[in-house]
């Protein structure tokens, strides 16, 4: 039900979230927060929607419409592909797409595919002929629920977005990355809540370490967004790229370390007892996997050209 709970939230009047760099991030980053807070995998889909909602605002000025649920279907693996090639009524995009999320449930996508040119973004809509998603061969039970499996695509008629290389060459990819991390940390708070409730109604000093540990955890993440929101929106259209590599990696150790707290701490009870708990321990260890790891942290030290975080001299 996980994806029609998400298109019913996106289809409400009321579902509108600011889009980045426009004065209100915080507040964007807060609503993908709450979300994945509540359900991980509704997060994740919600959390494409509006990603492909500020895309199109920032490339051509565009936008979701109303009754419309999108997915943002970018993944490069090495062994499958899409091309796009200009037919006789426009751009056309054939091959196979992999890690789609929403693939069975979104009524369009932007899909990067392979171009003479480079690679490209485009608009698809996905009720038209031409476009398949395979039945989901996936093994966990780890963000089963964001309906994520492979789509084919014969011949479908395709709306280019912006020039190659349009998607990467923004300020928003970043800021859309930041979103991501904003997503993991509500699924962190997820997982938390029954170490907190747990230590609301025990003196148990080591559990009540745990939680504590855990809370100065959920602090630290929640600062770091609330910085990095107030960055975008002081410069919208500066570099953002070692902000997003330095808060998904910090969300990620973040959220590496309250699965792993709230199970030493609770034992294996809420992991065999609480579905709703053990399915948010597993969407979250899946989820967190979209970073990069250490290729990531490698990046990010490549960045930082020996300029120090932090106030005053800059430089060792």
């Amino acid at each position: 039900m996980t994806p029609a709970q998400a298109r019913a939230i996106v289809d409400d009047p009321s579902f509108a979230l600011p889009r980045p760099g426009r004065g209100h991030t915080l507040d964007r980053f807060a609503a993908l927060i709450r979300a994945c807070s509540d359900d991980i995998s509704t997060g994740r889909l919600i959390e494409a929607h509006a990603d492909a909602d500020a895309i199109l605002a920032e490339i051509c000025g565009g936008g979701t419409a109303p009754g419309e649920f999108w997915g943002v279907w970018a993944a490069q693996p090495r062994d499958t592909r899409v091309d796009a090639r200009t037919g006789a009524h426009g751009w056309e995009l054939s091959g196979i797409k992999e890690w789609c999320s929403g693939s069975t449930s979104c009524t369009h996508a932007l899909v990067t595919a392979h171009t003479d040119a480079g690679n490209r973004l485009f608009a698809v809509d996905l009720t038209q002929p031409g476009v398949s998603a395979a039945d989901s061969a996936w093994a966990n039970t780890g963000m089963r629920d964001s309906d994520t499996g492979t789509v084919t695509f014969d011949a479908v008629a395709a709306d280019a977005i912006g020039e190659p290389g349009a998607y990467l060459d923004r300020p928003g990819f970043w800021h859309g990355g930041i979103g991501v991390a904003a997503c993991w940390f509500g699924g962190a708070r997820k997982v938390a809540a029954p170490l907190y409730r747990a230590a609301a109604r025990t003196d148990d000093p080591l559990l009540r370490m745990h939680a504590g540990a855990v809370d100065a955890h959920l602090a630290s993440g929640w600062a770091h967004l609330q910085a990095a929101a107030r960055e975008i929106d002081a410069d919208p259209t500066g570099p953002s790229k070692r902000l997003a590599f330095a808060v998904r990696w910090s969300v990620e150790q973040i959220a590496t370390a309250v699965i792993d707290r709230v199970g030493r701490a609770l034992g294996p009870g809420p992991l065999a007892g609480d579905p709703e708990h053990a399915q948010a321990v597993a969407d979250l260890t899946v989820y967190i996997r979209q970073s990069h790891a250490d290729r990531d942290l490698a990046v990010l030290g490549a960045l930082t050209q020996g300029r120090i975080p932090g106030p005053g001299r800059d430089r060792p």
